[in-house]
């Protein structure tokens, strides 16, 4: 797949250039981004889009030494299912302080 980046969003289009899956995260504190939204166009439903786009920002953050903290219920689901992106996640504490700003 051929996702596409710019600083806090990541997404793929269709043959049209229609975005069809998209996950945003906006930074919330310098090296700290919150994935707060996974949207896959109903489409494309059934087809492990969202694993794939979770997967690929996870990885990317992961490069850029970002931490993230989860408010997408989507990459909360996800990231309980593959603890080995768990680096990528900012600790207990300051996720806890960031989400209650947020929320």
């Amino acid at each position: 797949m051929d996702f596409k980046s710019d600083k806090f969003k990541t997404w793929l289009e269709d043959e049209n250039g229609k975005q069809i899956a998209v996950l945003e995260y906006p930074e919330v504190r310098p090296g700290i981004v919150n994935l707060a939204h996974t949207v896959v166009d109903p489409s494309m439903n059934g087809q492990g889009i969202a694993g794939k786009i979770t997967q690929y920002v996870a990885e990317k953050l992961r490069k850029e030494n970002i931490k993230a903290v989860l408010s997408c219920s989507y990459a909360v689901h996800w990231f309980a299912k593959h603890p080995e992106y768990n680096d990528v996640l900012a600790d207990s504490g300051t996720e806890t302080q960031i989400r209650s700003e947020i929320l």
